[in-house]
């Protein structure tokens, strides 16, 4: 049985009601709701992936010629935009390497200079774009690959490619409002 203030009788307010559901409820709905959201813009996204051209290829005069791979190799640009994270972008959106020892390493170089943040859309973009911009250490990207030609290093490698649908998703909706895609 309810405890006595959750009685109700025909002649309370709706509002009363509401309140109860709304408090007792809401801790189950709104997570359900909210998981229901991000699966279905999981499905969205499952054609889509991020790219950011990195400092060092914008500031080595790289943003035309990856951009012209980029196309050349199918994908259409959804979104673009240049721009340049603080220090709290950085340490956010690369938050899943805070514990390792490269982390504020990697934080000053994303923060040194602009980035471009691309939205990118083609089968299976994932996967073909990771193909695309090649392993992370230039050295030993295959040939014709985005790092191949435009990285310096392993650690000021060019570009960064989403890994997954899922990460494509949160990382697109890190740098574009859902009005910047198109």
């Amino acid at each position: 049985m309810l405890p006595l203030r959750y009685h109700f009788h025909l002649s309370q307010p709706f509002y009363s009601i509401y309140f109860f559901i709304l408090e007792n409820f809401s801790r189950i709905i709104i997570p359900f709701k909210f998981h229901l959201v991000i699966l279905a813009q999981i499905k969205k996204m499952a054609n889509k992936t991020l790219m950011m051209i990195k400092p060092d290829a914008v500031e080595n005069g790289h943003i035309g010629n990856i951009l012209e791979k980029v196309t050349s190799a199918g994908f259409k640009i959804k979104a673009l935009k240049l721009t340049q994270l603080t220090k709290r972008d950085a340490e956010a959106f690369y938050e899943v390497h805070n514990e390792r020892p490269f982390f504020g390493e990697l934080v000053s170089f994303m923060t040194r200079g602009p980035i471009v943040a691309a939205l990118l859309e083609k089968e299976n973009a994932v996967s073909d774009f990771r193909t695309l911009i090649g392993a992370t250490n230039p050295t030993e990207a295959a040939e014709g690959t985005l790092r191949k030609l435009y990285a310096t290093s392993m650690g000021e490698n060019a570009v960064h490619g989403s890994d997954s649908d899922e990460n494509a998703s949160i990382e697109a909706a890190f740098h574009f409002s859902q009005r910047e895609c198109f």
